[in-house]
């Protein structure tokens, strides 16, 4: 699937990550380009030699008051926080703008597991009675979303989406979809996802810990995608344009050539690319890649199925003013993504 070019904009971001909060400790990392896994405590896996990035620096006491944060699960909390970051960086404040034209579609991969097995193993210990009522609403992948929304006042468009590591830019697509069929002026999206010990043990029990599951990170990305014509109108700073969407679900065993014309047509021009999800083991596709410096935060930052967002943000970030960038993004047997964006505003610039 290909979308033309349409008159979307990009007019705030936030990141945290195991760089720590904010979009000036990613840029940090960026710079200094050293990794920030850490060992995992040799008691979780039962063997030692294995890396994660949590994002330590992340305190939701800092953002709300303890009471608040407890009625959050941790992937919540890191997207209810970076919602608010996101939309004070985009100069959305509450009550400034019709909350029913603001909507969030976020990638999630993870998210509500770890509240899922707390509320799972009350049963299991004491059967009904030790159901925790308060742990139920955070089971699901779209509690991320919801909580960011409901915290935020967001009325309009609200969508989860979970596409194994394409999930950040699954919602992308769809978010910007929205503004197209104007269905919304702004759409908050990008990724969240957590990291706990239950699930690198399900990793090790599936054979993945030290292939895809290996290294795994988390963190929120989320970015504000807005009519250009609505940014305008309210004055708002551009930080990046949208170009091409281009995605294919799935290409077939001798299909590469088709699917790369498909994804990177030529002639295609990027001052700088960023990779995500598994794009970095895809040698077919790097070898195609333009030229120009290449931005993969997985050994940096770690990797999820949500990460998208955060890599979005660090092109975002690297772009200046009016240049071309590209994102591209791909999963074990598919989808790939390939998302053209621009520096700053070209017609402002």
């Amino acid at each position: 699937m290909n979308t033309a070019k349409t008159d979307i904009v990009i007019t705030g971001l936030s990141a945290i990550s195991a760089a720590g909060v904010g979009s000036e400790a990613l840029m940090e990392a960026l710079r200094r380009g050293e990794s920030l896994l850490k060992p995992v405590p040799d008691e979780i896996l039962g063997e030692g030699g294995h890396l994660w990035a949590k994002a330590d620096a992340f305190r939701a006491a800092d953002f709300m008051p303890p009471l608040k944060a407890r009625k959050f699960d941790r992937c919540s909390l890191l997207a209810v926080v970076a919602a608010g970051m996101a939309l004070k960086d985009a100069a959305v404040t509450p009550g400034s703008l019709d909350s029913t034209r603001i909507g969030i579609v976020l990638g999630c991969g993870f998210g509500g597991i770890s509240n899922a097995e707390q509320f799972l193993s009350g049963y299991f210990a004491s059967g009904a009675e030790g159901l925790s009522p308060m742990l139920f609403p955070n089971i699901v992948p779209n509690a991320s979303a919801s909580n960011a929304s409901i915290e935020h006042k967001l009325k309009g468009p609200n969508v989860t989406v979970v596409q194994r590591f394409c999930s950040a830019e699954s919602a992308f697509l769809m978010a910007h979809r929205f503004l197209e069929e104007d269905r919304a002026d702004i759409i908050l999206t990008g990724g969240v996802d957590e990291v706990f010990p239950t699930m690198l043990r399900c990793f090790k029990a599936m054979g993945q810990i030290r292939n895809f599951g290996a290294g795994f990170g988390e963190g929120a990305g989320i970015l504000v995608l807005e009519k250009a014509s609505h940014a305008r109108a309210r004055k708002a700073r551009t930080v990046a344009s949208v170009g091409d969407i281009r995605t294919i679900g799935r290409i077939s065993p001798g299909a590469q050539e088709e699917g790369l014309a498909r994804l990177l047509p030529e002639p295609h021009r990027a001052e700088q690319i960023s990779l995500s999800g598994t794009a970095g083991f895809d040698k077919w596709l790097l070898e195609r890649l333009p030229d120009g410096p290449r931005i993969d935060i997985a050994p940096i930052l770690g990797r999820s199925l949500a990460m998208g967002g955060l890599s979005l943000a660090a092109l975002i970030l690297m772009l200046k003013p009016g240049s071309p960038g590209l994102h591209l993004a791909s999963s074990p047997e598919g989808p790939y993504f390939s998302i053209d964006l621009y520096g700053g505003d070209p017609v402002q610039s």
